[in-house]
This record gives C-alpha cells, sequence and structure tokens, in this order.
C-alpha cells in the first residue's frame, strides 16, 4: 500500500464537492434538502412512458458516437425555431452524458498547456478543475453581490497573449443573474480580433423570469462561429439523474470535441435519446418551464415574506439567493451547517464558489421543489 500513497495527485487541492458534503449533513440530520440542483417533483409520465417503449422495442445497444440522428435533427429544428440560427445536426451536435461531461470534454479539446481560460466567479465548480486537467491557467473575475455584473473593460485588462477561452453561464448558477444582448454584444466585441474561444453554459436556457428572453450565443453570429454551446435535457425536463445533454458548435470545434468525446464517453444512454426524439415534437414541453418555475420562485419568496433574510434578485435558474447579514456575521460556510443541524434546513453557501472564497454571507437555495417542501423550507427560515 505504501506505493499508492506516493502517487502525485493532478487536483491536489480538491476534496469532497460542497453538494455532497451538504446533502450528507442533511441526510444525517433529517433536513430538508435545498442544496444541491435536483428536482423532487416526477418526470413527465409521458417521456417515462417513451422511453421504456424504446427499450421494450430494443433499443438497448450503443448508440452513435455523436448521438441518434434523429434526436440531433429535433435540436437542430430547435436552434432553427428559438434563435434562427442553422446547426447541422451531422457535423455541429453531440449527444453527451451530461453538461458537466460536454463542458469537460469542450475544455480538453482546445486547451493545451500555459492556455489562459477566464472564468467568472461565483462559478460552477466543475469549469476550474477541468482546465487544470487540461494544463490551463484559470484566470478569475470576481461578480460581486448583490447584482453580479460583469464589467466588460475590466475583463479586458485579464487578457493576454495567452487567453484562449472565455467562460460564461446564462442563466447563471449560482446568482440566478441572466446576461443581456448588450453583455454579448460587449464580449463579441472585446473577442473579434483574437482566436480566443467561448464556452457558454447554457443549461438553464428555458428557466428564465419576469418576461425576459435567454441571450444566447448561438443568437450572435460572430460568437456562434467561435462558441460550444452547452445544454442539459435533465434540467429542462426534470430528469438530473438522466444525464443527458448536448453541445453545439461549428464543424472545426466540433471535430476536435469528438476527438475527445470518443474516448471519454464514446456514447450515451440510447433509448431515453429516441424517447426525448420523439418528446421533443412537442414544443410546448420547454415552453411551459419559466412560468412553472417562476411560480416555485414566486411561492417560496411569498412564503419568506417577514423572514430575517434579504431576497435577492432571480431572473433565471432554479436557485434563490438569500443575504442573511441582517443575522449574523458568521462565515457561510458554518451558517450552512448551522442552518442545516439546528433548523433542519440545507443549503449551499456561495463562498464556495469562488476562488478567493469571498463571503458576502449569502446562501444558495434550491427552489426545484414541490409546494409543500418548499412551505416547509419557508418555516424553517422564517423561525431564525
Amino acid at each position: 500500500m505504501q506505493f499508492a500513497s506516493e502517487i502525485k495527485s493532478k487536483l491536489p487541492t480538491a476534496g469532497t464537492t460542497i453538494f455532497s458534503i451538504m446533502s450528507a449533513l442533511a441526510a444525517k440530520h433529517n433536513a430538508l434538502n435545498l442544496a444541491q440542483g435536483f428536482p423532487n417533483f416526477p418526470v413527465s409520465e409521458k417521456l417515462i412512458s417513451l422511453v421504456n417503449a424504446q427499450m421494450k422495442a430494443g433499443a438497448n445497444q450503443y448508440a452513435p458516437m455523436q448521438g441518434v440522428q434523429l434526436l440531433r435533427e429535433r435540436i437542430a429544428e430547435k436552434m432553427h425555431n428559438r434563435y434562427n440560427i442553422s446547426y447541422h445536426s451531422e457535423t455541429e451536435i453531440t449527444i453527451t452524458a451530461g453538461g458537466t461531461q460536454a463542458i469537460f470534454t469542450a475544455i480538453q479539446a482546445v486547451i493545451r498547456d500555459g492556455d489562459e481560460v477566464i472564468i467568472f466567479d461565483p462559478a460552477y465548480d466543475s469549469y476550474a478543475p477541468a482546465v487544470t486537467l487540461a494544463g490551463g491557467v484559470t484566470i478569475h473575475y470576481d461578480l460581486m453581490a448583490p447584482d453580479y455584473k460583469i464589467d466588460w473593460q475590466a475583463v479586458k485588462k485579464l487578457i493576454t497573449q495567452r487567453t484562449r477561452l472565455i467562460i460564461i453561464n446564462t442563466p447563471h448558477n449560482p446568482s440566478g443573474t441572466i446576461l443581456t444582448v448588450d453583455d454579448l454584444q460587449q464580449l463579441e466585441a472585446l473577442i473579434s480580433h483574437s482566436n480566443i474561444l467561448v464556452l457558454s453554459d447554457e443549461v438553464y436556457e428555458h428557466i428564465i423570469f419576469d418576461g425576459h428572453m435567454h441571450q444566447s450565443v448561438c443568437a450572435f453570429p460572430a460568437l456562434a462561429e467561435r462558441s460550444f454551446v452547452v445544454y442539459s435535457f435533465g434540467k429542462t425536463y426534470h430528469a438530473t439523474g438522466w444525464k443527458l445533454g448536448y453541445v453545439l458548435a461549428p464543424e472545426a470545434l466540433t471535430t476536435e470535441f469528438r476527438r475527445i468525446h470518443q474516448f471519454n464517453v464514446f456514447s450515451v444512454n440510447t433509448p431515453m435519446q429516441y424517447a426525448l426524439a420523439d418528446y421533443m415534437q412537442d414544443a410546448g414541453n420547454y415552453e411551459l418551464l419559466p412560468p412553472f418555475y417562476q411560480e416555485k420562485r414566486d411561492k417560496f419568496v411569498s412564503f419568506l415574506q417577514g423572514s430575517r433574510f434579504k431576497i435577492m434578485p432571480c431572473s433565471g435558474s432554479y436557485f434563490q439567493l438569500l443575504d442573511y447579514s441582517n443575522i449574523t456575521d458568521e462565515k457561510d460556510t458554518e451558517y450552512a451547517k448551522q442552518l442545516t443541524i439546528e433548523k433542519g434546513i440545507a443549503s449551499i453557501p456561495v463562498s464556495v464558489f469562488y476562488q478567493r472564497k469571498i463571503d458576502n454571507k449569502v446562501l444558495r437555495f434550491c427552489f426545484a421543489k414541490d409546494d409543500e417542501t418548499l412551505q416547509r423550507a419557508a418555516e424553517k427560515l422564517l423561525s431564525v
């Protein structure tokens, strides 16, 4: 066993993720788990029936490496209808084992030793490790509460000759903010005369509120031609455990993506791909999501009226940030544990999404829950 102890870790500072820690703590103390981002309501019976039918029909062997053709065609139709942009189903769309695998694979495809990648913190925790494993260097730009707004002129100062990739995320996890047309136009201008690529994490594409429209890089041709764009069936159809997503990119980038994809996954769940292709024929399956989740957000917020927490703006995703600075000066990592143990309600401290562990006294709560759970969670928070 001594030999194993001498192995040098590629991620020496990486430990157990905060999501696993808080979920385990919630289970131990029988707390409501609003920490990890997953719905607690059922997947569509129709979609489950379609999967079952495909299994019974024999669609149980390997799918093509790039994904089932019919599903890729459905995705191409969707992108044309929503963003008026054409992606070729054969050469520019790849089905992946969830959004995280798509992100990891895109980074491995284009980042080499010493390449710099700009990341906006607070950021989804898979970005930076993927860059490190590719030999790249993460350059962190800190978004600050309460608006988490990007100053693109400040970003410009971070760009060097080694900058290879900028990762954006809209709607944003964990802040719930969204990028605007102006944001994407500024990004477009910033990199127009460079070889910088973009990785756009848009897994919460359909979960957007208050009449806002999702602004995808796909709708900006000068960005689309240099971007990987990542989406998630799991987020869209309340089935995070299925781990199915897809990535769009121009042919040259897709070619590089698939060179990696074929060796770290090869292909993904066959019957689910065929079932999703059938399910996507009804566009209303995803058009209903914004009002559905806005109602969840609004109910959770209404249940919290009168609490000591400050409710922060949420324009997209299914996460609500609560500022507890009027309650205690305790570190957010410790206060999140305290609420879980003493009040029976689990959340995620936002400082863990920052490289510099910036503590704005803010916790993230997932409101993708049934009304009873949201009511019970709010009652626990009102008791603080």
